[in-house]
C-alpha cells in the first residue's frame, strides 16, 4: 500500500517519489503527524482520566518522534535542505521539549494548563507544517525511495530506544540524542512501567 505526499497534486509531485510506501520514512512521519494532531484534539476535548491518558500518549509520541527525527532524519535533511533548515527544525524541537516538561508538571484540569497547552499546540503544529512543506519535500526529491525506506527502518530502530519523556538537555542536537538518548530511555521506560503498575 502507498500513500500520496500531502499538499501535492499529481502534476506537482516529484518524479522520484510519486507515492510513498508504508515503510518510507516520510510516510511513517506523516502518519505520526496525523496521530499528534488527533491527540491534541482529544486532550482539548476531554477531561479527567481520558485527558490524562491522551496527554500521556501525546507526550510519549512527541518525545519519541522528535528524538528519532533528530537522530535519523535531520542529518540527511541538513545535507539536502541545508543547515539553516535543519537548525530551525532542531531549535523548534528544543523549545517544544522545554514546554512539554512544564506541561508534564501541571494540573491537567487547570486554566494554566489549558492556556499553555493551546500555545504549545500552535507551536507544534506550525513545526509540523514547516516539516511537511519544507523539509519533507526536500527529502522526497533528494533521496531515492530505497534510501527513504532504509531511513524508515533506522527511524523505527531509533524509536525503540528513544526516551518517552522530554529531555531538554539533549533536544535539538542529534549528537546529544545519540549520546544521552539511550540512557534517558532506560530511565523513562522504567518510570513508565512503575507508573503503569501503580494504576
Amino acid at each position: 500500500m502507498t500513500a500520496q505526499y500531502p499538499g501535492m497534486d499529481d502534476d506537482a509531485r516529484p518524479d522520484k517519489a510519486p507515492q510513498l510506501a508504508d515503510d518510507d520514512v516520510l510516510s511513517i512521519l506523516l502518519e505520526q503527524h496525523v496521530r499528534i494532531r488527533t491527540l491534541f484534539g482529544v486532550v482539548k476535548g476531554t477531561e479527567g482520566d481520558r485527558r490524562k491518558d491522551a496527554f500521556d500518549e501525546l507526550r510519549g509520541l512527541l518525545a519519541v518522534h522528535e528524538t528519532a527525527e533528530e537522530m535519523i532524519v535531520r542529518p540527511t535533511a541538513k545535507k539536502i535542505a541545508g543547515g539553516e533548515e535543519a537548525e530551525a527544525r532542531n531549535s523548534e524541537e528544543k523549545d517544544a521539549n522545554k514546554v512539554l516538561v512544564q506541561l508534564e508538571k501541571m494540573d491537567l484540569s487547570s486554566f494554566e494548563f489549558e492556556a499553555q497547552f493551546a500555545r504549545f499546540e500552535q507551536d507544534v503544529l506550525a513545526h509540523a507544517d514547516h516539516e511537511e512543506s519544507e523539509e519533507f519535500p526536500a527529502l522526497a526529491a533528494g533521496c531515492s525511495p530505497e534510501q527513504r525506506r532504509a531511513m524508515g527502518r533506522r527511524l523505527a530502530m531509533a524509536e525503540r530506544i528513544a526516551p518517552t519523556h522530554p529531555h531538554p538537555t539533549a533536544a535539538g542536537s542529534p549528537a546529544m540524542q545519540w549520546t544521552l538518548g539511550p540512557f534517558a530511555s532506560l530511565l523513562d521506560r522504567a518510570r513508565d512501567a512503575f507508573t503503569a503498575a501503580g494504576k
